[in-house]
């Protein structure tokens, strides 16, 4: 099972349910979203229809992050990082009952740059996962300026998904499901979101997704063009399925 979809809903919302199967909740990581809303989401969408969220920035951007900018919430300096301190936790708790709400199978924490590598990192998250209720959803984590071997320490150790780019690296999880977000091009370790994904770098990708896949794998694009490049994507999985 491979499912295919983008990083928020790529035009209107009825012809997105048609086109994909999956989408990754944007709007919860900027802003807390009203229940009637996510409820009309849920109702929306088709029965088979998976929802992954992205988890609320104070759970893992500290203050001086641009993206709070964008927030309905106005962060103290305790903020992100997954720091296990009552602010960050009651944000996790919020981003729980959002999923719940929707009916998410999902829950994405995207850790900045900021998150560095280091021996504190590893002691708020095991702090944080030792503490939290992780209400029955599948957690991916994705690490950014990671080295593999702390990548692989952390998804291991915390039992979570390795939330990866397929062009970039293997999933390093254990575990039977595969999260991948592929975001644009890389240039100098920065992301360029401003990118539509050659024929050649679908196909790769796709020869990885199905070779790396287990039971299952989820693809999200969030690149700039991700709704015909996920279009794109699943028009070749479907044609080699085929063949």
């Amino acid at each position: 099972m491979i499912r295919v979809g983008t990083c928020g809903f790529c035009g209107a919302k009825k012809r997105y349910f048609l086109d994909f199967d999956v989408v990754e909740v944007q709007q919860t990581f900027y802003r807390l979203i009203d229940e009637k809303t996510l409820g009309n989401w849920k109702r929306e969408a088709p029965e088979d229809f998976v929802f992954s969220i992205k988890a609320f920035q104070g759970v893992t951007h500290p203050f001086t992050s641009p993206t709070w900018r964008r927030s309905n919430v106005r962060p103290s300096r305790d903020v992100g990082l997954l720091r296990p301190n009552s602010t960050v936790l009651h944000f996790w708790r919020l981003t729980l009952r959002e999923a719940e709400v929707l009916g998410a199978r999902f829950v994405l924490i995207q850790l900045p740059g900021s998150f560095k590598e280091t021996e504190e990192s590893f002691a708020n998250a095991e702090r944080f996962f030792g503490t939290i209720d992780r209400g029955g959803f599948e957690i991916g984590v994705e690490l950014r300026g990671w080295s593999e071997r702390g990548v692989k320490r952390f998804v291991r150790e915390f039992d979570v998904i390795d939330v990866t780019d397929p062009l970039v690296r293997v999933p390093l999880h254990r575990g039977n499901v595969n999260y991948y977000r592929l975001h644009g091009r890389y240039e100098n370790g920065r992301i360029i979101y401003n990118h539509t994904y050659t024929d050649e770098e679908l196909e790769k990708a796709l020869g990885r997704v199905l070779g790396w896949n287990r039971e299952e794998s989820f693809v999200l694009f969030n690149n700039s063009s991700m709704c015909n490049d996920a279009r794109r994507f699943k028009g070749r999985l479907k044609q080699r399925l085929a063949g």
